[in-house]
């Protein structure tokens, strides 16, 4: 989904870059698990202990696990860390309801589960309501990218909740194109092809190859003339063929990361 749809039936939020958590409290307690079902209140036990204080004998809460940087933004990079490290740091974004003391709410527009949540979460704390962004669907969408968040969820106003992927939630994010250096190729059978890039000598990390079967085979003939070079500076243990210099790529990937993420490799070339 390159664009976030348009028209008054659509809300848009910030698409926050962390992990997908649900929230239980029931007569058991609260849990919290990862996107897979696996049990996390441990790692995540002043979240718990917050959630725990919210004025409800029993809920369903889907959220996003996240840690910010120096800019207030959500910083993937430094979740892993933080949870292991400082997970007094850490903070819960929520962005839906599914059940509240005992009753669903699966089956109500998206518009009123979100109220309700809303009037459950206490603001200042660390647990925040994921708040939708006023304006059109392409000026928000504009806003995040400029920013330097990773993109925006734009859900139907109207929609219930449904497990899996929809089209009533849309993910758009935010992506740049760039010129680098291709270093060093991975063909390992069974996985995907990747390029392997740098930018002005700093490695950036790898690109998937998506090109058809003609100028994939292109791309090979021109790495095949260029292998033998030696890996990169800290590189050595990387299962890759790197290349002598010469082959540059242009490449898309997500915004705002200090190596290449979600990246793919839109065309190529060689110079002298």
């Amino acid at each position: 989904m390159e664009q976030p749809p348009m028209g008054d039936a659509w809300s848009h939020e910030v698409k926050f870059d962390g992990y997908r958590t649900q929230v239980i409290k029931d007569a058991d307690g609260v849990r919290l698990y990862t996107k897979t079902g696996i049990d996390w209140t441990s790692k995540y036990r002043p979240l718990a202990a917050e959630a725990n204080k919210l004025g409800a004998e029993s809920f369903i809460i889907e959220s996003e696990t996240i840690v910010t940087n120096e800019a207030g933004l959500s910083d993937f990079h430094a979740l892993r860390s933080a949870i292991t490290r400082r997970p007094q740091d850490l903070y819960l974004v929520a962005f839906d309801l599914l059940h509240l003391n005992s009753h669903d709410l699966r089956d109500m527009p998206l518009k009123d589960r979100r109220e309700i949540l809303q009037a459950l979460i206490p603001a200042g704390g660390r647990i925040q309501f994921s708040e939708a962004l006023p304006g059109t669907g392409d000026a928000v969408y504009h806003l995040a990218c400029e920013v330097g968040l990773e993109g925006i969820v734009s859900k139907r106003l109207d929609s219930v909740y449904r497990s899996g992927s929809t089209m009533s939630w849309r993910k758009v994010k935010c992506y740049i194109e760039k010129e680098m250096d291709i270093v060093g190729v991975k063909r390992e059978t069974g996985k995907p092809a990747m390029v392997l890039m740098a930018d002005n000598g700093r490695y950036m990390g790898g690109a998937f190859v998506t090109f058809k079967a003609d100028k994939r085979q292109a791309l090979w003939d021109r790495v095949q003339g260029k292998t033998g070079a030696p890996p990169p500076k800290g590189l050595a243990k990387e299962k890759a063929e790197w290349l002598k210099p010469g082959l540059v790529g242009r490449v898309k990937f997500l915004k705002g990361e200090a190596r290449l993420r979600h990246a793919s490799l839109k065309d190529f070339w060689q110079i002298q």
